[in-house]
């Protein structure tokens, strides 16, 4: 029985050796489950050479690419825990997220590898003026870059082949860090576990039609860093043998030539993609070998599946997920679709809505939405809070209702989480960033509706007395903004503002921050 998500790749190399596990789209580059497996347990022998043990942290910074798998599945059987993170991150995000989560090594590709090295320095730098140890700081394995000093290239890490002393790492093991915003608002990372992760891979296994089989080429142009590629698609991909085709980024024609290229059977993709497909002359044409199209990572207007469907007659399944539950907790997959679900809970995943005391909603009426299942995770790192309470049950924050047959209505978040392009936006991370401008006295940071990306992000900003103008003030958040936060969590408006509607407790009121700005046309936002 496996304990460990690498297990099911030892078990595809057993059945299926000579079968294509991963291809890269750019480069031709392509490995079977043998020479997968083997390349792993060259990570996993590179790993101990380095004098690294069970439970240390490994940072991966990389895109989508045979290193990534590797390097990820190598940490999980080396009993190790993976740090993915959003390969675009600017250096303070990943000086913040070295620190937390105590990172002792970390893997960047040559699009990572500047930002990594500024990260670790300024780190270093900080742990010296603090009088800690030097030899503390992280070390960084470079995959297709040329080494500084104290370095390790990626063909060294995997050098030697060897099989050192197994690893069975407990199912209750630490297996990933995957900074999100939990229920705080702040950035966090939750702690899941191998069972959580197993517990979701066989969960989504066992619907009815599957997600994926055997026989199924899968585009892999979700980000890996980011849980639904790492667990929903690539766990899947491991689980059933399929083959993944992995993308660095997405680019309309590029991936439906891809499709069409590779005979891709299996999509799937964040809601944003539609928009953009539907752009494209011919989109009706270019989707001849898919058999499913999933999306994920936030809703997805029933406007654009319908449009999407009448052009291509390609059905769009959506599900609805959370980091915390590794991550998926319902699917419409087998199942007559209904606007505005997003299915029903798999088998294992159990669902109740609460009202805000605590009591099941009455007449059908809309309540937060609390799960329970093998799948969550173990709470939030370091100590575990915020996890799932003595009976198993976990508060997810967001707000929906169920009808008759069991079909779930998202309705909206209780936390203030914005979804950019399936990506989490946190706004009290934008906030701090905002703030740090002495001619801004107050900011407040708000997600609303945006055809292209799903939510976009915008900013209102309070004066604090300066002589700039309205432009000016704009132009100091934005390039600011640039220097400190991912392209994605940047401020797509900035309203400047005489002051911020707050309760009697002082207390911003963000609902009539979200109202005036659906209120007003994007187009003339500024």
């Amino acid at each position: 029985m496996e304990s460990n998500v690498a297990d099911l790749l030892t078990r595809a190399c057993v059945e299926e050796p000579g079968k294509t596990a991963l291809s890269e789209a750019v480069t031709g580059r392509s490995v079977t489950w043998a020479g997968l497996d083997d390349l792993v347990q060259r990570v996993v022998q590179g790993l101990a050479d380095a004098g690294m043990v069970a439970g240390y942290r490994v940072m991966i910074a990389a895109g989508n690419s045979i290193e990534f798998v590797a390097a990820y599945l190598g940490v999980l059987r080396a009993g190790m825990v993976a740090v993915p993170v959003n390969p675009r991150s600017v250096t303070g995000e990943l000086v913040r997220v070295l620190v937390d989560s105590g990172t002792r090594m970390v893997v960047a590709d040559a699009a990572t590898v500047t930002t990594v090295r500024a990260a670790v320095r300024g780190l270093g730098e900080a742990m010296a003026a603090a009088g800690q140890e030097a030899s503390a700081r992280p070390r960084i394995v470079t995959v297709g870059t040329t080494l500084e000093p104290g370095e390790r290239g990626w063909d060294q890490l995997v050098s030697r082949s060897g099989r050192p002393t197994p690893v069975r790492p407990d199912p209750e093991g630490l297996a990933v860090l995957l900074y999100t915003s939990g229920t705080s608002g702040r950035p966090r990372a939750a702690m899941l576990s191998h069972r959580a992760l197993l517990a979701n891979v066989e969960q989504v296994a066992a619907a009815d039609p599957p997600m994926v089989t055997g026989r199924d080429v899968v585009l892999g142009v979700l980000p890996l860093y980011h849980v639904y590629g790492l667990n929903a698609v690539l766990g899947q991909v491991v689980r059933q043998h399929a083959r993944l085709v992995l993308v660095d980024g997405f680019d309309p024609e590029g991936s439906l030539d891809l499709i069409e290229d590779e005979a891709v059977s299996v999509v799937p993709v964040a809601p944003p993609v539609f928009s953009a497909w539907l752009a494209v002359p011919g989109l009706e044409e270019r989707l001849g070998p898919v058999r499913l199209v999933l999306s994920g990572s936030a809703p997805l207007a029933p406007e654009v599946t319908e449009a999407f469907t009448e052009r291509t007659t390609v059905e769009v399944h959506q599900g609805y997920g959370l980091t915390e539950a590794a991550p998926v907790v319902t699917s419409t997959l087998g199942q007559p679709l209904r606007p505005r679900s997003v299915g029903r809970p798999l088998a294992g995943i159990e669902v109740r809505l609460v009202d805000e005391a605590g009591r099941t909603p009455e007449h059908a009426d809309a309540g937060q939405i609390e799960l329970r299942g093998a799948n969550l995770f173990s709470g939030y790192w370091p100590d575990g809070a915020g996890g799932p309470d003595a009976e198993g049950w976990w508060a997810t924050g967001d707000v929906g209702y169920l009808d008759a047959d069991g079909h779930l209505y998202l309705v909206d978040r209780v936390k203030d989480l914005v979804i950019v392009s399936g990506f989490n936006v946190y706004p009290v991370e934008v906030e701090e960033v905002v703030g740090e401008l002495a001619e801004v006295a107050q900011v407040a940071v708000v997600g609303v509706p945006d055809a292209a990306t799903g939510e976009a992000v915008v900013a209102y900003v309070v004066p604090s007395g300066s002589r700039l103008s309205a432009d000016e003030l704009r132009d100091v958040v934005r390039r600011h903004c640039a220097d400190r936060l991912a392209r994605f969590k940047q401020p797509t408006v900035v309203e400047v503002v005489d002051q911020l509607p707050h309760t009697a407790t002082g207390k911003v009121q963000k609902g009539r921050l979200r109202a005036e700005a659906r209120r007003r046309d994007p187009g003339l936002l500024r």
